[in-house]
């Protein structure tokens, strides 16, 4: 099982991890890190991406779900 068919199963914090690792990787000046680090950037690129717009629309989501609050008005005494 190769790391692009385990990224389903790893948590964004994992994704985002390998997403650093593989930039800083394609970066450096091992000639082999750089081809293993270009081959893992678009998979883990598009994975962090869809991740971040599903998190989004979750989050939007929710506040349209939630019930407004307003803040009650003070009473006004009678003198």
């Amino acid at each position: 099982m190769t790391l692009l068919d385990r990224l389903p199963g790893l948590t964004d914090i994992e994704v985002n991890n390998l997403l650093a690792n593989a930039r800083r990787l394609s970066e450096g000046d091992d000639a082999k890190r750089k081809a293993a680090a270009a081959e893992l950037l678009p998979a883990l690129e598009s994975e962090a991406q869809a991740r971040g717009e599903a998190k989004a629309e979750a989050l939007a989501a929710a506040r349209k779900a939630r019930p407004v609050r307003r803040k009650a008005v003070p009473a006004v005494a009678a003198a």
